[in-house]
Order: structure tokens, then sequence, then C-alpha cells
């Protein structure tokens, strides 16, 4: 098996522009850090929609839903094309909308298999359009993984045509079982998103845990807890960094990992063979106050990341 460098920047999903620049900021990073990285790792880029984002917003409930729907269908051809190849896709997302694709495209290689995600983020993104504040389709990728309307807390009333742009990215059946969810950073939730952590007791172990038990240890509980799962995607979302490092992200929150603490929990999961895709999303460097070190911090984490990975495929 070997590595798959996949850019997906599409930006439709999120709330400010610029995350569709991650990858040009994490490369640029690279010329500094590891001129030889992106050489070694040709990356394989999915057409986006961008261009649509100059258009007016259609519905409020779930922005630019119906290019979403294209998307999702290309990520998930993508994704599903290399893992059936027996390819690893690292894959560098613009928003967070596009893990919900990349989830379909690995459920669509291997169908049989039981899969377990852990999120690394800031967030939850169990909203729905029936619920979003936002209505930014970055905060429902797990929802849509999970088939979840959370209708017990719905606040918004979406259009026919939302309603199935939204049933047709949830997919016919459930591609993630809600038991099969272990989030590790989130801190900035929403009424509707901790009904559905605590309807379904959802792992959360948040930052002030993880620094008293240790990153490792947080990986390894993070990988019992889905013994049962036959594969395992990991999304890690720099928002879970803390905002002290760089606020070049969408929506940067106080009180979150350190670089050394994201290196370290990424490289205990990415020794677990059952780990099957890694994605990396929501850099921003248009909102990077400090330069580019966002991308030069995340650079660094993928760069070890990826080394794992390496390690595990060849042992």
């Amino acid at each position: 098996m070997k590595i798959k460098f996949i850019g997906n920047m599409s930006e439709l999903g999120a709330g400010t522009r610029g995350s569709s620049m991650g990858l040009d900021a994490l490369k640029i990073a690279s010329f500094t850090l590891n001129k030889q990285f992106f050489r070694k790792y040709k990356v394989e880029q999915i057409p986006n929609l961008n261009d649509r984002l100059f258009e007016d917003i259609k519905t409020n409930t779930a922005k630019r839903l119906d290019g979403i729907v294209e998307m999702y269908n290309r990520i998930s051809e993508t994704i599903s094309h290399h893992i059936k190849k027996n390819r690893f896709p690292v894959v560098i997302a613009g928003d967070h909308s596009n893990a919900g694709g990349t989830i379909k495209g690995i459920v669509e290689a291997l169908p049989d298999e039981r899969l377990g995600v852990i999120w690394i983020d800031a967030h939850a993104d169990l909203h729905s359009p029936y619920t979003s504040p936002s209505g930014n389709v970055h905060g429902m990728p797990l929802a849509t993984a999970i088939a979840e309307d959370n209708l017990e807390c719905q606040q918004k009333k979406p259009s026919s045509q939302t309603s199935e742009n939204w049933n047709i990215i949830k997919g016919e059946k459930q591609r993630v079982r809600p038991e099969d969810l272990f989030f590790v950073g989130v801190r900035s939730t929403e009424k509707p998103e901790e009904h559905l952590m605590e309807k379904y007791n959802i792992p959360n172990i948040k930052v002030p845990e993880l620094t008293q038990k240790g990153a490792a240890s947080v990986g390894e509980m993070a990988l019992n807890h889905l013994k049962d799962c036959d594969k395992i995607y990991v999304s890690f979302d720099v928002d879970s960094l803390d905002s002290s490092i760089s606020e070049g992200t969408g929506t940067p929150v106080p009180g979150g990992l350190s670089e050394e603490q994201a290196t370290q929990l990424l490289v205990r999961l990415l020794s677990d063979p059952r780990v099957v895709c890694l994605e990396f999303t929501e850099i921003n460097p248009v909102l990077d106050t400090k330069g580019n070190v966002m991308a030069e911090t995340a650079f660094r984490i993928l760069e070890k990341a990826v080394a794992q990975i390496e390690k595990t495929l060849n042992s």
C-alpha cells in the first residue's frame, strides 16, 4: 500500500473565505521546512466549484448545499477509487464539509467494513439544516455520516429543495454508527449538538484531560473505544489547535491542543493499521495574523504524521 495525497480545496461549506488556499500555504511552508516533501508526495487535485461562491446564497438553512451535493460525489469517487487501488489517502481539504464526502468514499470502497471516526476538532459538526444557527455546511458533515436530522432540536424549516439535497448527501443508509465516533478537543458546541453527544454517549476528550493523561494515552483510548471497528478514518481540523498558535483558520477557539500534543496524538493513532485515511482541513492563510504560522505548524504535524503512516504501512 502507498500513500496518495489528495487536494480537495472546496470551501463551499465555510462562512469565511480562504480555506481553498490551505494546500498552497502548506506548500509555501514546505519550502523552508522540507523542500523535498511535495516532490515526493505528488498531489492529485479534485476539481472544485468555488466559482459558485460569487453567486447569491439561495437558502440560509444549508448554504450552497446544491454545490456540496456535487462535491460529495466528486470527493467520494476519488477517495473510493484510491482505496480500491490499495492506496492510503492523505487528504488536504478546504473546509470541513468535505469530510462527509471522504467518509462516503471510504464506505463505498469498503461496504462490508465497520468504519470508526476519530474527530480532532474544536467543533462537533453535528448540525443539520434543521438545527444549524449559521447554515454553514462545514458544521454538518458528521450529521450526514450518521444520517441524523436531529428533529428533536429543530430550530429551522428548510425548503423542500434543501431537504431533498440534504437527504441525498446523507445517503440511503447510515455510513457510521454514532457509537463509532470519538471526539478529541471539542470545546465549542451548541445545544442541538450537545443533545446528540449525550443521546449517543459520544466520548469527547477535552484538552485539560488530554494534558493530564497524555496525548498518546488518549490515542490509545480512542482506538480502544473503536475496538469493534474494522477500519478507522482520522479527521484533523487545525482549529483543534490552540488559537494562541495562530488564527489562520475560520473558527479559532482558545483552549486547544499544542503542536506537540497534536503530533503525539496523530502518531499514536496512525500506528494502528486499521486507519485507512487521514484528512487535514480548515487551514486558512487569509486569516493568519502571524504570516503563515498556522500552515507551518500544520506542515510540521503533517510531516510527522505521514512518516508514521509510512512506518505502519511498511511494518
